[in-house]
Formats: structure tokens, sequence, C-alpha cells
């Protein structure tokens, strides 16, 4: 089994606001993160996952040392992030499609700052290896302010990667490109990650991109993890699958069949899509023939990541389920 690189215990982080009136002032305290507790292995990228307001900024911010926790503990390289939090940064790099580097630097001036902060050896030539890597040479000398949102995010990117960092975090990396750049980027991870073992958490509401990415997830909700296992995993605890077919003839018929085993169906103009237990569809297949309904271009859908992270984030306050 691969070490740890990260360790997560207990961690949790409480806010504080007041409100003010002329009598007193009233605290209240909102519990962002409670009581989390995970692992993330060398060489893997784990998802962290949840609605928005389910705790995984907090948890990120925490991670980088940039907010204290208000309990709990995190290691990294086996090292205590409160007493060696200078020493682990150095070898660990974040990137979001929200952060803004400076507007009137260029990309090159960017990256080359970047170095310096990280005192790399040799700042020119790693700027330039970067700049290669990530497809920026030709947009070197534009400053950010010049640049579409996808470029932004390239660099943010290319930014994150002038370390070498053994840990990387990467906040919805790919949120503002178009599908050709995302899938850049994300081949670009792939890459760094098996040539280099980075170990890296991952978030993206993009839950496609995450099963394509993601060796496994966790997922948050009101600050607590309420499951934990690979994207396949998550998805297989969905047990309804959708079968979309174009009714010729009978939908009369089809709605009586639905209707009877208390399945769920939606039409949309001559196609119909029901919501099925996988187990039931050949039940289902059977039916129809029976009922003589006629039909055309059937596809069969099974539950995906999406559909768990759709039933879970309308679930706000779902006990755990894993």
């Amino acid at each position: 089994m691969k070490k740890s690189i990260v360790k997560v215990r207990n961690l949790t982080k409480v806010f504080v606001s007041g409100k003010f009136s002329l009598r007193r002032t009233k605290k209240e305290k909102v519990t962002a993160v409670d009581g989390i507790s995970f692992d993330i292995h060398e060489g893997e990228i784990l998802g962290l996952l949840g609605p928005n307001g389910a705790g995984k900024t907090t948890t990120i911010q925490m991670i980088l040392g940039l907010i204290t926790p208000t309990s709990g503990t995190i290691s990294v390289f086996g090292k205590n992030l409160e007493n060696k939090r200078k020493e682990i940064l150095k070898q660990v790099n974040f990137s979001s499609t929200y952060t803004h580097l400076p507007w009137n630097l260029t990309i090159w001036e960017n990256l080359y700052v970047q170095a310096l902060l990280y005192a790399i050896e040799n700042p020119k030539e790693r700027v330039a290896e970067i700049l290669k890597l990530f497809s920026l040479e030709s947009k070197k000398n534009k400053e950010v302010n010049e640049l579409s949102s996808g470029w932004t995010t390239r660099l943010n990117m290319a930014k994150s990667f002038l370390n070498n960092p053994r840990f990387l975090l990467l906040d919805e990396p790919t949120a503002s490109l178009d599908p050709e750049s995302a899938e850049s980027i994300r081949e670009h991870i792939r890459k760094i990650r098996r040539k280099y073992q980075t170990t890296i958490l991952f978030t993206s509401h993009n839950m496609a991109e995450v099963e394509d990415i993601c060796d496994r997830v966790i997922f948050l909700n009101l600050g607590k993890i309420i499951a934990r296992d690979t994207p396949e995993g998550l998805a297989k605890r969905i047990k309804i699958s959708r079968v979309e077919m174009m009714i010729v003839d009978g939908l009369k018929r089809l709605r009586s069949i639905v209707r009877e085993n208390k399945w769920q169906v939606q039409v949309s103009g001559r196609f119909t899509t029901v919501k099925i237990p996988e187990a039931d569809i050949p039940k289902f297949l059977n039916m129809l023939s029976e009922k003589k309904v006629s039909y055309m271009e059937i596809s069969i859908e099974k539950p995906t990541l999406q559909d768990f992270f759709l039933l879970t984030a309308s679930a706000r306050m779902r006990p755990s389920i894993g």
C-alpha cells in the first residue's frame, strides 16, 4: 500500500459572527467543517466533492495553512502543518480558476516572479520549460489583462507546476475552459502525476471530469464526509437507471405500465424516459412487448457520479451513507 502524503484527523472549523443591536452583541457560530478525517496517498488524485457551502473551500484553506483549524490536525509529508508550515509549503502548490494574478505583468513576468518566490534554481530555465509544457510560448509577452479566461486559467495551472510540487491542490482548474482546452489541462495533470507521482487534491463540479481523472472521491455535505469511494463505487450506490426510447405507438399503454409498477416517466415530444431500478429493466422490456408498445432508438443509461451528486445535494440533511 502506498504511504499517506496527507493525513487529516478530526478537522473542524467554526466561524463566529456577531449581530449587533443597541442592547447587546449576539454571537452566532457556524460550523463549516465538522470533524472530518481522511488520507491522501502518494501519487493519488483524490476528488473533494460536494455542493456549494459543503465545506470544500474551508478544508482547502486549512490544508494550505491560510486559516487555522478550530480543532483537529493536518500533517503533510509526515510533518505537522502547524509547526512546519513554511517547510511543507515549499513542496506544495495551488491553482484555482478564481485566483487573480497581477494584471499589468506579462505571462513571463508572472511566472518568473513566482519562480523567485519559490527560490527555484535557474528560474529563467524553469519558466521556459513551463511555458513550453503549457503551450504558452506564443503568449508569454501578453499582459494578464489581455488574456481570455481560458488563457488565464492555463497560466494559473502553469504557475502551480513551477516548483515541481509533491502535493498539488487544484480547485476547479478547468471551470472556464472550452472542452478541448479542458481536456488538454487534464492530460497535463495525468502526465505530471505519471512522471513525478504528484499527489493531487482535486475539486470540480464537473462530475464527468471527476470520473475521468480521480482515483477516489470523498463527498462533503454540511461540513461532514457523507461518502468516500471510487467514482464508480459511488455511482453504483444509485440503483435507478434511465431507459430512453422513441415511442412509435402505445404511449398510453406505456404510461399504464409505469403507473402500475410505481416507476417514473418523463415525456418530451416523441421521446420517453423511464426511471427504473436496473434489476427491473428486463421486466419492463417484456411488458412493453406483451402490451405491444412499439418503440425505436432505445438507450439505457446506468447511474453516474452526476446522479449521486444531484441526489445528495438535494438531500441537505441526509445522514452518513459511507
